[in-house]
C-alpha cells in the first residue's frame, strides 16, 4: 500500500514519481492522456501535485498496471466512477424517503 505523506501539501514531480512508483516522464504522459490530472505550476514553472492529484494518479496506475486496462479503458472507468456516486446517492435517498414515509404511516396510525 502506497502512503502519501500527511505532513506535505504539495509535491514536486520527483517526489510524486517516487511516491507513485513511476518515472517522471510517465506522469507527464499521463497528464496528456487524462484531463483530470492538472498539477499546478510553481513560480519556477515546476509541476506541483496536491494529495488529490496523487490519489487520482494512484488509481490510474492501479487500472493500468493491476487491472491491465488500456489508456482508453482507464479513461472510461474514471468517467463511470465520476458519474456513479450521483446515481448511488439518488437511489440511497429514494430508499431513505421510502423508509421515512413508512415510519410516518406507522406513527400516524391509531394504536389499538
Amino acid at each position: 500500500m502506497v502512503q502519501i505523506p500527511d505532513n506535505k501539501r504539495y509535491f514536486r514531480i520527483g517526489e510524486a514519481s517516487r511516491i507513485i512508483g513511476v518515472e517522471p516522464y510517465v506522469l507527464r504522459y499521463w497528464e496528456k492522456e487524462f484531463p483530470q490530472i492538472r498539477p499546478k505550476r510553481a513560480d519556477s514553472n515546476q509541476r506541483t501535485y496536491e494529495r488529490k492529484d496523487l490519489e487520482l494518479i494512484l488509481e490510474i496506475k492501479r487500472l493500468l498496471y493491476e487491472e491491465r486496462m488500456t489508456i482508453e479503458g482507464a479513461k472510461r472507468r474514471l468517467k463511470q466512477v465520476k458519474k456513479a456516486p450521483m446515481r448511488m446517492d439518488k437511489s440511497f435517498l429514494k430508499s431513505i424517503k421510502q423508509d421515512l414515509k413508512e415510519a410516518i404511516q406507522i406513527l400516524s396510525s391509531p394504536t389499538s
